[in-house]
């Protein structure tokens, strides 16, 4: 007899491993470049990258990704009108030249624009693929669908930084040609398999679609339990987003992961080669990335530990664990370390982020949990904003190892040339480090001892706990308290 699950995976129509495979696709593009980005803005001109400050990253990174968040209420509406495979094809035409025109972009407005650019398409194409997903899948299978399309998801998000950081090694560019190459790879399946699913004709006009959409986000957000707890989780959402906006550049900027690339070299030659670089060091991005592979090997575990507890329970244990978890990320600089740490804030996010939907679910009226599932963008949405200025101007004050450098060579009364297109951040460091007779090794651990760049980890951390603390309170005082 064949199994159950064999016959469930037999149930899935062909437009529902399209879509998965087109997710796998558009994963690897964007989390190949995205968990790059912050690094490819703000390292040193001479290395290919941008130099900007972390100022002007938390400026593109923070609103645009916010707005890629807000903008599927539009873009949702737009293909439930114009029809999933006309919106594809323009989200993948989109996506490919984007990646490119962000590869070639070097001001801050050419980036912000190209940037803006690239999440107008990842914004079409969003609510397509989830619509896809619900609408191949029903009530029996719906579990092991979404299941099946989150794995996809992680699998693109671990293979995409991967690819993308050995490609660096060559060239910047090469980042942002293989987002595109692998995002183009979807023109073929749009175009030979995928199906479009069957919807709803509206005849209204599209104002008038648009109308009743934002008329019924207005009437959800009325509730003010539910607008209590969306403000609660933007807190989680922005101290997540800290793995892809600030920490990548923290790794690259005080740790030396020399020692780590002898010890993984002694164990296993082979993935030094793969992980590591020809200076003998493993690069920031490889490290964030472990996050996407604990996913990958832990979350049905984690998901059926914590199946038995009620979604809010879990979101408010999930959460204290992801808080501790990016708080030991930034504590030390020890590169052994933050395995382990990144591994406690994993645990934390798969506990936590798949009970918010079903949290959402449980919260509203039976007769309004679509309107309500909605506005789940909304935390997301601000989350980022709110990530984008802790990476930005938090990040500059307390750990920016550029603004420390200036701060200690300024408080020595040094006189020293002004970083621009022809002295880049990198010979300041030099310069600085041959003036106080030591070597750039020796410098970074004397600005790591006295400035306690570290101390950034109580600002992140906070945001967690605080928030973890408050959904208890809302839960005890508000919601069993209303129940009772």
């Amino acid at each position: 007899m064949k199994s159950t699950n064999n016959r469930g995976l037999r149930q899935f129509p062909q437009s529902f491993w399209v879509a998965n495979t087109m997710e796998l696709f558009e994963r690897w593009a964007w989390y190949g470049m995205f968990m790059l980005f912050g690094l490819y803005l703000t390292k040193s001109t001479d290395t290919g990258a941008l130099g900007f400050s972390q100022t002007e990253k938390g400026m593109i990174m923070g609103p645009i990704v916010g707005l890629l968040y807000f903008l599927p209420v539009i873009t949702g509406a737009l293909a439930d009108r114009f029809g999933y495979k006309k919106i594809l094809i323009i989200a993948y035409s989109i996506l490919t030249t984007g990646y490119l025109l962000l590869g070639v972009a070097l001001t801050f407005w050419s980036v912000f624009f190209a940037f803006l650019y690239l999440a107008i398409g990842a914004a079409l194409f969003k609510p397509v693929i989830s619509a896809t997903i619900a609408k191949t899948t029903t009530e029996k299978n719906s579990s092991i669908g979404f299941g099946i399309f989150y794995m996809m998801v992680n699998i693109g998000a671990f293979i995409g930084p991967f690819v993308a950081s050995v490609a660096r090694e060559n060239n910047w560019s090469f980042v942002f040609i293989i987002s595109s190459i692998a995002i183009s790879l979807n023109f073929f399946l749009l175009i030979f398999f995928f199906k479009e699913p069957k919807r709803k004709i509206d005849n209204r006009s599209l104002i008038e679609s648009l109308k009743e959409v934002f008329r019924n986000i207005g009437l959800a957000l009325k509730d003010m339990k539910f607008l209590v707890f969306l403000v609660l989780i933007t807190g989680f959402w922005s101290m997540y987003n800290q793995l892809f906006y600030s920490l990548p550049v923290f790794i690259d900027q005080w740790f030396d992961t020399h020692e780590l690339y002898k010890f993984i070299n002694q164990l296993w030659p082979w993935l030094a080669e793969q992980v590591g670089t020809k200076e003998g060091i493993i690069k920031a991005e490889m490290i964030t990335n472990i996050d996407a592979l604990y996913i990958i090997m832990f979350q049905l575990l984690v998901s059926s530990l914590v199946m038995k507890l009620k979604p809010i329970n879990a979101m408010i244990s999930g959460i204290f664990v992801s808080a501790i978890g990016i708080g030991l990320t930034f504590l030390t600089n020890n590169p052994f370390f933050i395995f382990l740490a990144i591994l406690i804030f994993g645990l934390g996010e798969m506990a936590s982020s798949p009970k918010i939907t079903e949290y959402i679910g449980r919260i509203s009226p039976k007769d309004k949990t679509a309107l309500y599932m909605g506005c789940s963008f909304i935390p997301m949405f601000g989350g980022n904003i709110i990530a984008g200025y802790l990476s930005g101007d938090v990040y500059t004050k307390f750990a920016d190892k550029v603004a420390i450098v200036k701060t200690e060579m300024l408080s020595r009364q040094i006189k020293m040339p002004v970083v621009n297109e022809h002295f880049s951040f990198n010979d300041y460091f030099h310069l600085a480090a041959d003036k106080l007779n030591m070597s750039e090794v020796e410098l970074t651990q004397h600005l790591w001892e006295k400035y306690n760049p570290s101390n950034i980890w109580l600002i992140f951390t906070g945001i967690g706990i605080g928030t973890a603390i408050l959904l208890f309170v809302y839960n005890v005082f508000w919601i069993q308290k209303n129940n009772k």
